[in-house]
């Protein structure tokens, strides 16, 4: 890669961001600040407003109220053309009568570039997402994933501030979205360009991005790490929506040196907590931080009997019925084998998946 193709990282901000559709609030008082060069996910269900959100970054929709910065400008009320910013669609919206080559260069002919450098810049692009030689072919003789790298490059070619993805590999089988969201995300660094990911996958958001946004109806819920939102979910909703939980009755007992003493089951630990009274709360369970054993209810923990079990390869899912209610374990090491439905077992919850939730 030549510096010709390096981007120059631009910070994104957003403030008080309001968006409505009538008397519905699609976007809600958003306020959020994107480091240059860092790739931030909107995660959240259908509706939420994660994708309005990233629309009206590029323009194509104008905030009710509110500001919107690309750098030091505003660009509240600025047409798409004039922001500098490049999307990519769940569609690849390639054109069909075009070489690949001629897709990933048109955005420069429209510039009107000099032949030899969009020449230069289109076949170095196409190196980049790795199709080199391929600038002859049909968009219709590609599959699903070189189509998805052919729009990458015509997105990455324009060079732009800031990169905008919408849902951009829902169209995948999931082996190849895999694949893809790893090369996007090299890309990404390797360019260091500012990227915007709008995604409804929470594990497609925990393994690309710097910081995740967590929306819901039209609002943001939590910003933070993944490794952040993973364990230390502020609210319910986050912790429902990153990853698989259970949620469970306990007693925190105490606060002691910022960890909290809990009783769960049978079993007391001492977890990291927010700042809650003492008294019966809930907490999260994250299923691949229970133990299960199946020495039967004499055992450390707390007993049950597996209702379900699903054997997947790498780990098996079961369900446990428990006087806590069920719960949900994934069992990577599988020490005992897989266990079969009906086998008295007892369950030993680990202090690092276990954490009281503030309340609602």
């Amino acid at each position: 890669m030549t510096a010709a193709l390096k981007s120059q990282a631009t910070p994104v901000r957003l403030e008080q961001v309001t968006k409505r559709f009538g008397k519905t609030a699609a976007v809600d008082g958003v306020s959020l600040s994107i480091e240059p060069g860092s790739l931030v996910t909107l995660l959240g269900p259908s509706g939420c407003g994660k994708t309005t959100t990233l629309r009206i970054v590029a323009g194509l929709e104008t905030a009710t109220s509110g500001r919107v910065f690309i750098g030091d400008a505003e660009v509240t009320h600025l047409p798409p053309n004039a922001r500098d910013v490049t999307m990519m669609f769940q569609s690849y919206a390639l054109f069909p009568h075009l070489s690949v080559f001629e897709n990933v260069a048109y955005g420069l002919r429209v510039l009107k570039r000099p032949e030899a450098e969009l020449r230069q810049k289109a076949e170095e692009v196409l190196q980049l997402v790795g199709m080199p030689g391929m600038g002859e072919r049909s968009p219709s003789a590609l599959s699903g994933g070189q189509q998805q790298r052919v729009a990458l490059a015509r997105s990455l070619v324009m060079q732009p501030k800031v990169l905008l993805f919408d849902e951009p590999l829902s169209n995948l089988d999931a082996k190849l979205r895999k694949r893809m969201r790893e090369e996007i995300r090299l890309l990404q660094q390797r360019l260091g360009i500012t990227a915007i990911y709008v995604t409804h996958d929470q594990a497609e958001a925990l393994a690309i991005s710097d910081q995740i946004v967590v929306m819901d109806r039209g609002r943001i819920s939590q910003i933070g790490t993944p490794v952040s939102l993973y364990r230390s979910p502020g609210n319910r909703f986050v912790a429902e929506f990153i990853g698989e939980a259970n949620f469970l009755p306990a007693r925190l007992e105490a606060l002691e040196g910022g960890q909290a003493r809990i009783v769960l089951g049978p079993q007391q630990l001492r977890v990291a907590s927010p700042h809650l009274a003492p008294g019966p709360v809930t907490v999260l369970a994250r299923p691949e931080a229970i133990r299960i054993s199946a020495d039967g209810a004499e055992g450390p923990g707390l007993p049950g009997t597996i209702q379900k079990v699903s054997y997947l390869g790498s780990c098996a899912d079961y369900t446990v019925e428990t006087d806590l209610g069920a719960v949900l374990i994934t069992d990577y090491e599988m020490r005992g084998g897989v266990l079969p439905a009906g086998t008295r077992v007892h369950l030993e919850f680990l202090p690092h998946g276990v954490y009281p939730l503030p309340e609602a």
